[in-house]
């Protein structure tokens, strides 16, 4: 919120909006600096799962990333000013076990957008899988096999941590016994 600029959320905004973060993900400027290995793209934050290729990388494609939609959100709805709040918050990750749950939380948090559904399962399952599957900004649909054009946009390393690809419901049962183990992670 900068100079006077109201903030917004992308929820209130066209759905176009959020595939220009995709489009500009996807594209290749030069050398790369990460791989993408998983991605899910909220109304008013994103979660991205990157494997940093050269020293820096993450630090300089998430610059690219903000800046390029800023520019491109505030051109289109004629404002100016920041339109993320604060810095992007990283964490690095070394043990395949926690990528692993990581994947299934990143994939499993739209199901925020789909009313009293939580991200630990306890609901109607088939809702639950059928939205999240139909849930275009995510890489979750590319992860359980789903072709379609934004599959390019994920590196292949991700995948070989895994002898087989867990299913949905698997991701859900792992959460679900991920919250019952660390309730204090549970964001109700």
């Amino acid at each position: 919120m900068g100079n006077g600029s109201v903030p917004l959320h992308i929820a209130n905004l066209k759905d176009q909006n959020i595939h220009v973060v995709l489009e500009d993900i996807s594209m290749e400027r030069g050398e790369p600096m990460v791989e993408i290995g998983a991605y899910t793209l909220m109304p008013n934050h994103f979660h991205l799962l990157l494997k940093e290729i050269r020293e820096g990388g993450i630090a300089i494609f998430m610059q690219r990333i903000f800046t390029a939609f800023t520019m491109y959100f505030n051109k289109k709805y004629e404002r100016t000013g920041a339109l993320f709040a604060g810095p992007f918050k990283s964490r690095h990750v070394a043990d395949d076990r926690y990528i692993k749950k990581l994947i299934s939380y990143l994939h499993l948090n739209a199901t925020e957008l789909f009313g009293p559904h939580r991200k630990d399962g306890r609901g109607n399952i088939e809702i639950i899988e059928k939205r999240l599957i139909e849930y275009p900004y995510s890489s979750l649909s590319d992860f359980l096999g789903y072709e379609r054009p934004e599959r390019k946009i994920l590196g292949n390393s991700i995948f070989e941590l895994f002898d087989t690809i867990p299913t949905l419901k698997e991701m859900v049962d792992d959460a679900n016994s991920y919250y019952i183990e660390h309730p204090e992670n549970d964001s109700k």
